[in-house]
């Protein structure tokens, strides 16, 4: 999987009104991947203390601001949404298209829903279907991305309805929050979708602050989730996002870069539940947790770091030399600042703070 981001750099395309955008060079893919940075989805990811309405809202600029790049260029005219439930809800592709005045035609449904066998995800299955056709138009998708089974199954479910009706897709928009595993999805799909629909113009993949990577096992401290936890290393980050993150203590160490979109923005409660269920855990867990070890696993390499290496980690050959030795900086420092902290000591706090913050929450 890893090898998906070798040799890519993070080239800028355009900084305006506080929204950032960058383009992964470097490589041949079969369609455009984007890195978009604002601050609203940098609090987003950042703080699961952001809920409910807040969670749609935190979206908009960026993706409006998107849209109006793509109109722009001519890759989008028209557009069918395809709102996979229930985590697509979050995004606000209806909204962003109205802003741009591009037309959007119909909105298509589908809930995805995954099916168990003795507690193990067995396989997946569609029990609500309510889709549109657009003959020739952009398909726009807002999901979040971590082994990408779901949104395979769905779009070649959608593709097969067109392709019943004699209709066809000038090509698919992706926004997602979510792993580059979606760069070999997107590749493979293309490929496969251009063996009957050769004029298929690919995917556009855009990605709120980053490219990240999902958990093949349960790291360092024994509790993630696999194939759902996201982190850090090996992935693809705006400059903007890191420095913020960094900028607090704490974040670093957050269960995942964000908590299941769904619940955190129509089942509160159980947003709640799960973030300090696993700051708990963390907490009666921390005397034997490597805190050295899962801080470097967080940051995506073995610290202390030259900046040469360091540059190439994070693939920021193209970021202006200035603002990536400012950034190298700031990380030098945060591992620092580290030195006579306790993870036991971030777990406390983070259950006070998120507990503070959400207590009407609380069942």
């Amino acid at each position: 999987m890893f090898e998906l981001l070798e040799g890519t750099k993070l080239s800028p395309v355009f900084s305006d009104s506080g929204v950032d955008c960058y383009r992964v060079t470097g490589r041949e893919y079969l369609n455009r991947y984007y890195v978009v940075s604002e601050e609203g989805t940098r609090n987003l990811l950042n703080q699961p203390e952001i809920v409910g309405f807040d969670v749609y809202n935190c979206m908009l600029k960026p993706t409006t601001r998107m849209m109006k790049y793509f109109k722009g260029e001519g890759l989008v005219s028209s557009a069918n949404i395809l709102s996979i439930l229930r985590g697509a809800l979050n995004y606000p592709l209806e909204e962003s298209c109205y802003r741009e005045k591009i037309r959007v035609h119909d909105i298509s449904f589908l809930s995805s829903e995954r099916v168990f066998h003795q507690a193990e995800i067995a396989g997946l299955e569609i029990k609500y279907s309510k889709l549109a056709m657009v003959p020739d138009s952009t398909l726009l998708i807002g999901d979040i991305v971590a082994s990408g089974d779901t949104l395979v199954h769905c779009l070649r479910y959608v593709t097969e309805h067109y392709r019943k009706h004699g209709a066809k897709l000038r090509n698919i928009i992706l926004f997602t929050i979510g792993g580059f595993k979606g760069i070999e999805i997107m590749e493979r799909l293309t490929k496969e979708f251009r063996e009957f629909w050769p004029e298929f113009e690919g995917f556009i993949g855009v990605y709120y602050e980053g490219m990240f990577n999902c958990y093949q096992d349960k790291g360092v401290a024994g509790i993630q989730v696999c194939n759902v936890d996201f982190y850090w290393a090996k992935g693809l980050l705006a400059p903007a996002y890191r420095r913020q993150s960094l900028s607090s203590r704490d974040t670093l160490f957050e269960k995942c870069i964000i908590y299941d979109g769904g619940a955190r923005r129509y089942e509160i409660a159980d947003h709640v539940h799960e973030v300090l269920e696993y700051w708990e855990e963390i907490e009666e867990l921390a005397d034997r947790i490597d805190f050295k070890a899962f801080t470097d696993e967080r940051l995506g390499y073995v610290t202390p770091v030259s900046f040469e290496d360091w540059i190439g980690y994070q693939h920021y050959e193209e970021i202006p030399v200035e603002e990536a030795r400012e950034l190298y900086e700031q990380e030098k420092a945060y591992w620092a600042s580290l030195e006579g902290v306790t993870l036991k000591e971030i777990a406390q706090t983070r259950i006070r703070e998120f507990t503070t913050a959400l207590k009407k929450y609380m069942i």
